[in-house]
């Protein structure tokens, strides 16, 4: 009887033992996911979540093409009234245009025009995600440095936008003609331009303060 007593303590023991060790084991593979995870940018998820609802669009509209449907038709189909007027209201109020404020916002807009331009190449990707697996998210610990050759289409594009922003930069950058009787009250001819557009926004409440000054009657 204590002979069996002693065994089954010991079985007892090796099950705990067992236990302890697999959740050890989760508890170190659960950590390692939550450092990953930590260390993803903090726009991750969406940016993930966006490239599969892309994916499955795509195989969407193969499908419908294999079968001789207008995608277009049948994803309105698919679509409820109240869900279109919702989507309608949103693509209204999506970046408005309201006008210039400073040069940061200025270039964030453009930012977010350029990139609401590209165009992912989903069958490149799909075959890199296969190739690469999880080392084509990086993190902060990932050695990436000289392992990616650009494809030469990629170049091209990326030629062909910039060559597209220099022309359309240009046709908004010509010198303006010079005035001999306006006033100077600039430095340089960015001072200049800032000067334009602050006159531009606020001279009229300032145009009393300004004219008290020149007349030297400013309280």
């Amino acid at each position: 009887a204590a002979a069996q007593k002693g065994e089954e303590r010991l079985r007892k023991f090796r099950e705990l033992h067992m236990k302890r060790n697999e959740a050890r084991k989760l508890n170190h593979q659960e950590v390692v996911e939550e450092d990953k995870r930590l260390k993803l940018p903090a726009n991750w998820e969406a940016k993930k979540a966006r490239l599969e609802w892309e994916l499955k669009v795509e195989e969407k509209k193969k499908e419908c093409a294999a079968r001789g449907e207008d995608y277009e038709r049948v994803k309105l189909l698919e679509i409820s009234a109240e869900d279109a007027e919702r989507w309608e209201r949103k693509k209204k109020r999506k970046n408005p245009d309201l006008g210039f404020s400073d040069y940061a916002a200025a270039q964030l807009r453009q930012y977010q025009r350029l990139t609401r331009q590209i165009k992912p190449d989903l069958e490149q990707y799909e075959k890199l995600k296969e190739q690469y697996g999880e080392a084509l998210y990086p993190t902060s610990d990932s050695l990436l440095h000289g392992t990616h050759v650009p494809s030469r289409e990629g170049v091209d594009r990326m030629v062909a936008d910039l060559e597209k922003q220099i022309e359309k930069r240009e046709k908004y950058s010509r010198r303006r003609p010079y005035n001999d009787d306006a006033d100077i009250d600039y430095i340089n001819e960015r001072n200049a331009k800032f000067n334009k557009k602050a006159e531009r926004f606020y001279g009229k409440y300032t145009a009393e303060i300004k004219q008290n000054l020149e007349r030297g009657t400013a309280v």
